[in-house]
């Protein structure tokens, strides 16, 4: 019972703030910029078949590979000290072969210049 009246009492609580909360704001329907979502690079209130620069979208991708590939750098740290010193150097010195092999091959196909 008395769980009852506490779980009401919450809950009366919780819809008097929202409530308040309703009345209590300022709205300013007249705005349409700021009731507008915001999209980086985009204008919301323009047609959506505008083509995307496709340049834009492949150095997203290129910083998220290298993003998720030095996530992947640091748990190497730690097995520095778990397995051979040796054993280890050979990960990583492959690991950053591939990684300085994809920025080379980036940079060989010209996307990383953004004058195109």
């Amino acid at each position: 019972m008395l769980l009852l009246s506490i779980s009401i009492v919450i809950i009366l609580i919780s819809n008097i703030m929202m409530f308040l909360t309703i009345i209590l704001s300022k709205k300013s329907f007249m705005d349409r910029e700021k009731n507008s979502p915001f999209e980086c690079g985009f204008d919301p209130k323009s047609s959506a078949r505008i083509p995307f620069s496709l340049h834009f979208f492949l150095i997203t991708v290129i910083f998220l590979i290298f993003d998720v590939e030095i996530a992947l750098i640091f748990p190497m740290i730690y097995s520095f000290n778990l397995v051979n010193i040796l054993t280890m150097m050979k990960i990583s010195f492959f690991f950053l072969l591939m990684l300085l092999i994809g920025l080379y091959h980036e940079w060989n196909q010209n996307m990383l210049n953004w004058t195109n």
